[in-house]
């Protein structure tokens, strides 16, 4: 409830708000003050507030957290700068997934996490290097190195959340399954979750399984390599299905080489949707098909999923994956992070990562975003890197479908 004729800095009215997070879905009120969520009522038309923003017509959301993000920009291979993407996105927590190794996380906390205006949390990769070229970095057991690992994680727990390690057959090249024995160790050791990437083996996927526990993300959870999690029945690998059930969650991930139509078919089908909907966003991703987070939740609104549960994948789900249920809502007293769109009516062709067409009658489009109460500024993005060219069967298929006038 409002404070009586207590100000607001700022008020949002007239949208159609969805926060499965605070409960609230349907036409409400916003009212801001102090960087906090004040007020979520039917009608704040006439309050007394700085700014008023009409959102009429508009979609409401908490601001999306993105669970699997490269945001190290100018250090790593991967990396995009995060400001600017997340003022065009609705995204307001990024959590980047392994681009800092222990040897380069306090270069991320200084010149990343800390004059971000948005909201930068990590997960340490197990690699000493991190991500600093496009693979290999737990090739080496030398970089393995827990002891420095976990005191890089003890004097930065307040934004290093979790563990990453990449396996697949490019990325442990060499030492097969020994990398995720590595990673579970450290996560143990320091009491945080894992997050396990998948892709084409070797490993297995059954050797991975061995390692993860409950509370742990699997991320890339609907990719088409041969380490993905459908037997070739198109039956779900029963031990990631009963590790699912006892608290592993799914993450798509979805970048340039992790999500496949065929496979979020079939695991929708089957009634086991992910449990959250990420982007994998990087310098190659960003140019399409992925393109970024609004896109990649249009892919699973056009794929049946409800706009609920949608939001829910993107908010308050990877919000609690991460130990932050202060985040992903905009029940009264949390931070004032959310986010404005359009839902666009039309016809529209989505792509997988190999360029696979879907057809879809809905998208999302951001038109606003605001982190503690402040509207993000729209600003110039980088430009890619030099070495940042996309496979060849995306780049022909993006340049098809610009040809033809479609996305």
């Amino acid at each position: 409830m409002t404070d009586g004729q207590a100000a607001f800095d700022v008020v949002i009215i007239g949208g159609e708000v969805i926060d499965p997070g605070g409960g609230t879905e349907g036409r409400a009120d916003i009212g801001i003050r102090g960087g906090k969520i004040a007020a979520v009522e039917p009608d704040l038309r006439g309050a007394n507030s700085k700014r008023t923003v009409d959102a009429s017509g508009r979609l409401v959301t908490p601001g999306l957290v993105d669970l699997h993000t490269h945001i190290y920009w100018g250090v790593t291979y991967w990396g995009i700068e995060a400001d600017p993407v997340a003022a065009r996105t609705g995204v307001t927590t990024w959590l980047d997934v392994g681009s800092a190794g222990a040897y380069s996380f306090p270069g991320f906390r200084e010149y990343i996490a800390k004059p971000s205006k948005s909201r930068v949390f990590a997960l340490l990769n197990l690699s000493s290097i991190g991500l600093i070229a496009p693979t290999w970095e737990l090739a080496n057991p030398d970089y393995w190195d827990l002891k420095v690992a976990q005191q890089i994680i003890d004097a930065n727990r307040d934004i290093i959340l979790g563990i990453k390690a990449r396996i697949d057959k490019n990325t442990t090249r060499g030492v097969g399954i020994a990398a995720m024995a590595k990673a579970r160790e450290l996560a143990d050791l320091v009491h945080l979750p894992l997050m396990t990437h998948i892709g084409s083996g070797p490993p297995t996927i059954d050797e991975v399984a061995d390692y993860l526990r409950p509370g742990d993300i699997l991320t890339h959870c609907f990719t088409g390599g041969d380490m993905r999690i459908l037997n070739d029945d198109g039956t779900v690998n029963p031990r990631i299905l009963d590790l699912k059930k006892r608290g592993l969650i799914l993450d798509i991930g979805h970048g340039t080489g992790s999500f496949d139509y065929g496979v979020a078919e079939a695991m929708l089908a089957q009634g086991i949707p992910p449990d959250v909907i990420s982007s994998d966003i990087h310098q190659l991703s960003v140019q399409g098909p992925m393109f970024d987070l609004p896109t990649t939740l249009s892919k699973f609104l056009n794929l049946g999923m409800s706009l609920r549960d949608v939001i829910r994948a993107a908010t308050v789900t990877p919000a609690q994956a991460m130990g932050r249920t202060d985040l992903g809502t905009l029940a009264v007293g949390k931070p004032a992070d959310l986010a404005l769109f359009r839902q666009e009516e039309g016809e529209f062709t989505f792509h997988d990562v190999a360029m696979h067409p879907r057809e879809g009658h809905v998208r999302l489009v951001n038109i606003a975003t605001f982190v503690d109460g402040e509207e993000l500024p729209r600003q110039p993005e980088r430009e890619k890197a030099v070495w940042a060219d996309l496979p060849e069967v995306q780049q022909q298929g993006l340049d098809a479908v610009e040809a033809a006038g479609r996305r």
